[in-house]
C-alpha cells in the first residue's frame, strides 16, 4: 500500500499479531453520560458512527464501571447490560469492519462518591468528601472477579477489546502507591505487592478473553503528586503488564487531585508525548500517547519522533468527527480544531451533566441536531461575525440559504480577537482559521467595515 504523502505514519496500518489497526488515529475515552439515560445508547451508536465515518483506526469508550461500588453512572456486569452496548458496536462494525471498538473498564475506587466505595485503604481524596471502605480479602477477590467479568460482557456485546485503567487516583492506581495503599499483607507493602492487583486484573482477563481480544492497560506514565510511583516503577509496571497479557501499553498523566494542568489549553501541543516515548523505548507492545494532540500534523511528528505506536485525540474527535478523513484528504483548514476550554466536556462530566463541545454543538446530538437541506431557500442577512454570527451564517449558508455577513469591524471574530491575545489562548486562532474557510466553503457573503442598520435591510 502507497504511503500517504504528508503523513506516512498517522495513515500506515499497526499490525497487533492477530489483528490490525487501520491507521495510527485513536478516538480515546471521553465520559458522555449518556449509557444511563433513556435513549441514550441509540445516541451514543450514532455518535460513535459518525466518527467512524470520519476516518478513525480505533475507538474508546467513556468509562463503564465492572459493578456498583466502582460506579460513577454506568456499569457492565450482565448480559442485558450487554445488549443495551451491542447497539454501539454493532453500529460502529457497520460502518467499517475494521475499525476497532474497546470498551474502557473504570472502576472510581475512592473517587466513585458513594456511601459504597471502596480502596485498599480507608483514605479519602483530596477530591472527595467521603471516606472509601477498605478492602478486606473476600471484597479485593470480588473486585478481581468483578473486571473479569466486565471483560467478559465487553465481548459479549461485540467490543473488540477493552482498555482498563489504572491511573488517574481511581481503585488500580491506589493499590499501586504508598499514600493509598497501607496494606500489610499480599497486596500491600512492597511494590511487588502493591503491583499485584492490577497485575491480576490483567492475568485473569487474558485467561478469560482468549489471545484474539485487544487488552490496553492505561498506565499513570507521570502521577505528578507527592508520594507517586517512581520512573522504575512506572517501568516495572508496563514490562509486566506486557508479561501479564497487555496488547497495548496507554500513558496517562497525574491524577485528577494533581494541580499540575495536563489537558487545559495552556498546556503546549503534545506536551507529555516524549514521557510516553521513553516508555515505548522499554516495551516491545505498542504505546498509546495523549494530552494535547489535536491536529494531524501535531500527530505525525509525535509519531515520526518515535514517541509513541498510537495517538489519541479525544476531545479533537468531539470537536470535529471528521478530523481524519480531512486529513487524509488534505483538508486540514476544514478541522474544526479543539481549542482545550473543556467547559462543555469535562467541565459538564464532573459535574454529572451530558457531556457536549463548545465549538461543536452537534456532539453527542447526532440524532437530535441535523443540518439538512431546506427546501425553500430563503436570503439572509446575519449582523455580527462574532462566533454566534459566524455558527449562524455558516450553517445556513451549508443547509441552502443565501447567506449576507455583516460586521462593522475589519476582521471576523468579534471579541474573539482580544481572547485570542490572552496567553494560552492562542488555540482561539483555530476556531478563526476554521470559520474563515467555512464561509468560503458554503458561498456566504462577507461585508467586513460595515455598519447596517434595519432600514438598510429591508
Amino acid at each position: 500500500m502507497a504511503l500517504h504523502p504528508k503523513y506516512p505514519k498517522l495513515f500506515s496500518p499497526l499490525d497487533l499479531g492477530f489483528t490490525q489497526l487501520k491507521n495510527r488515529a485513536l478516538m480515546g475515552s471521553m465520559h458522555t453520560g449518556l449509557e444511563e439515560v433513556e435513549g441514550g445508547f441509540e445516541r451514543l451508536a450514532a455518535y460513535f458512527a459518525e466518527r467512524a465515518r470520519g476516518g478513525v483506526g480505533m475507538m474508546i469508550t467513556g468509562g463503564i464501571s465492572p459493578n456498583e461500588e466502582g460506579s460513577m453512572g454506568s456499569q457492565m456486569s450482565t448480559p442485558e447490560h450487554a445488549e443495551g452496548h451491542r447497539q454501539v458496536t454493532e453500529a460502529v462494525h457497520a460502518v467499517d469492519p475494521d475499525i476497532k471498538i474497546c470498551m474502557q473498564i473504570l472502576h472510581a475506587g475512592p473517587l466513585a462518591h458513594t456511601p459504597t466505595m471502596v480502596a485498599p485503604t480507608a483514605v479519602a481524596s483530596r477530591l472527595s468528601r467521603m471516606t472509601p471502605n477498605e478492602l478486606d480479602e473476600a471484597g479485593v477477590q470480588k473486585q478481581i472477579d468483578d473486571h473479569v467479568n466486565c471483560a467478559k460482557m465487553a465481548k459479549l456485546a461485540g467490543y473488540d477489546g477493552v482498555e482498563i485503567i489504572g491511573s488517574a487516583g481511581y481503585l488500580l492506581s491506589t493499590f499501586l502507591v504508598e499514600k493509598t495503599n497501607q496494606r500489610d499483607d499480599q497486596w500491600g507493602g512492597s511494590y511487588e505487592n502493591r503491583m499485584r492487583f492490577p497485575l491480576e486484573i490483567m492475568r485473569r482477563c487474558r485467561a478469560e478473553v482468549g489471545d484474539n481480544f485487544i487488552l490496553i492497560f492505561r498506565i499513570a506514565a507521570m502521577d505528578m503528586l507527592q508520594g507517586g510511583m517512581s520512573w522504575d516503577e512506572v517501568v516495572l509496571l508496563a514490562k509486566e503488564m506486557e508479561k501479564a497479557g497487555a496488547t497495548i501499553i496507554s500513558t496517562h498523566f497525574t491524577w485528577h487531585e494533581s494541580a499540575v494542568p495536563t489537558i487545559a489549553t495552556m498546556v503546549p501541543r503534545a506536551a507529555f508525548s516524549g514521557v510516553t516515548g521513553r516508555l515505548r523505548k522499554e516495551l516491545s507492545i505498542p504505546t498509546i500517547t495523549s494530552n494535547r494532540i489535536n491536529m494531524p500534523d501535531v500527530a505525525e511528528q509525535v509519531l515520526d519522533d518515535g514517541d509513541a505506536d498510537i495517538v489519541s485525540m479525544a476531545r479533537p474527535m468531539l470537536a470535529d468527527a471528521e478530523l481524519v478523513l480531512k486529513a487524509f484528504e488534505g483538508r486540514e483548514d476544514e478541522i474544526n480544531t479543539c481549542i482545550g476550554c473543556n467547559q462543555a466536556c469535562l467541565d459538564h462530566g464532573f459535574e454529572g451533566k451530558e457531556i457536549s463541545c463548545l465549538v461543536n454543538p452537534r456532539a453527542l446530538n447526532e440524532t437530535v441536531l441535523n443540518y439538512e437541506p431546506t427546501a425553500a431557500p430563503k436570503k439572509i442577512a446575519v449582523v455580527g461575525a462574532g462566533p454566534a454570527g459566524l455558527a449562524y451564517a455558516t450553517v445556513a449558508a451549508e443547509r441552502g440559504h443565501a447567506v449576507t455577513l455583516f460586521d462593522a469591524g475589519s476582521e471576523i471574530g468579534g471579541q474573539f480577537n482580544l481572547a485570542k491575545q490572552v496567553p494560552g489562548k492562542e488555540e482561539f486562532y483555530e476556531t478563526l482559521r476554521y470559520y474563515s474557510r467555512m464561509l468560503e466553503v458554503n458561498h456566504v457573503v462577507v461585508n467586513l467595515n460595515t455598519t447596517v442598520s434595519a432600514e438598510d435591510l429591508k
